[in-house]
C-alpha cells in the first residue's frame, strides 16, 4: 500500500475545486443530504478505490468501502458507498471517478499481462516502468501493483540502469562500469543491450541484470540459455513492446522479468457514480 499524505489528497481535490462550486451553490441545493454509490459497468478488476475513499472522507463524507484495490467485481456490484451533503458530493465525486476509472484500467491490463505470462512461466514477474504520465506516479504505480505487477523503477534514485544514452558519453565503458560497481556497492547493476553480443559482453563485465531491448524471441531464448549456463545468478529482463498479446511468448523464453509501460496506455474502466437524494 502506498502512503497517501494529506497534501497528495488535497492536491487532487483542488485541481477540480480550487475555490467554490458555482453550480451547486447557485441552485441552492448545497445542504441537501445525498448518497453516492460506485460500481463498475461491466465485470472486471477495480482499483483506485482506496484513494477514492480518502478523497470522499477528506471532503467530509461518511464512507463505506466495499472492495479493495485489485479485486474482481461483477457489473453493478457496489465497491464504494458514501453519504453526505450535496455540496460535498459534487466537490469530489468526479475526481474520485477519474481515479478509479484510470486505476482500474491499469490494473486490468496488468492482470491480463501477468495471467498470460504465468501460464507458461509461473515464476516470471511483470515490472512496470516510470513511463507513466507525469504527475501520476503514485496512482499509476499503485494501480499496476494492484493488478499483480511490480515496480521496475520508481525513479532515478533507487536503482542503476545503464542505457545506450549513458554509454554515448563514455570513452571507456568497461572502466566506467567497474567504477560504478565500486561507487554503488549496495545496488545491483543493470545494463540494457539491444543485441546478443553486447548483452553477453555486459554479463562478462559483471552486470547483475541484463535488460534485453527488443530482442526477437528466438534470439532472446538463445541468450537466456547461454547466459544462464555461464552466469547462473544473472537476472534477465525482456523489454520493448511487451504487452498482453505477446507476454506468453516473451515469458516462454525463460526470462525473469517482463518490463512494460503498456499497462498505462489504454481505455479507462467505466465506473458508474450513482447519486441519489436522501429525503
Amino acid at each position: 500500500m502506498f502512503y497517501l499524505s494529506d497534501a497528495f489528497i488535497d492536491n487532487l481535490l483542488t485541481e477540480d475545486i480550487p475555490l467554490n462550486d458555482c453550480t451547486t451553490e447557485s441552485l441552492g441545493i448545497s445542504k441537501e443530504p445525498g448518497r453516492l454509490r460506485c460500481y463498475p459497468k461491466k465485470d472486471g478488476i477495480v482499483s483506485g478505490v482506496e484513494i477514492a475513499a480518502c478523497l470522499l472522507e477528506k471532503a467530509g463524507m461518511k464512507v463505506f468501502l466495499q472492495a479493495e484495490d485489485g479485486e474482481f467485481r461483477k457489473a453493478r456490484e457496489v465497491v464504494l458507498e458514501a453519504t453526505g451533503k450535496a455540496d460535498k458530493i459534487h466537490a469530489v465525486y468526479k475526481t474520485a471517478q477519474n481515479v478509479m476509472e484510470y486505476s482500474s484500467g491499469i490494473s486490468g491490463r496488468a492482470r491480463a499481462m501477468v495471467d498470460a505470462a504465468r501460464k507458461v512461466n509461473p515464476n516470471v514477474m511483470v515490472a512496470v516502468t516510470r513511463k507513466h504520465f507525469p504527475g501520476t506516479k503514485k496512482i499509476s504505480l499503485s494501480a499496476a501493483l494492484a493488478g499483480g505487477a511490480i515496480v521496475h523503477r520508481a525513479g532515478l534514485s533507487g536503482s542503476i540502469l545503464i542505457f545506450d544514452q549513458h554509454r554515448v558519453f563514455s570513452q571507456d565503458f568497461e572502466e566506467d562500469f567497474r567504477r560504478t560497481k565500486i561507487h554503488e556497492p549496495e545496488k545491483k547493476l543493470a545494463v540494457e543491450a539491444d543485441n546478443y553480443a553486447d548483452a553477453m559482453r555486459f554479463a562478462e563485465y559483471g552486470a547483475d541484470i541484463i535488460q534485453c531491448e527488443r530482442f526477437d524471441f528466438p534470439t532472446l531464448a538463445k541468450f537466456v540459455t547461454e547466459a544462464k549456463k555461464r552466469f547462473p545468478n544473472l537476472i534477465i529482463n525482456a523489454a520493448g513492446g511487451i504487452n498482453a498479446d505477446n507476454a506468453a511468448e516473451a515469458a516462454a523464453t525463460g526470462v525473469d522479468v517482463l518490463v512494460t509501460s503498456w499497462v498505462y496506455f489504454g481505455k479507462p474502466f467505466d465506473i458508474k457514480m450513482e447519486i441519489t437524494a436522501c429525503r
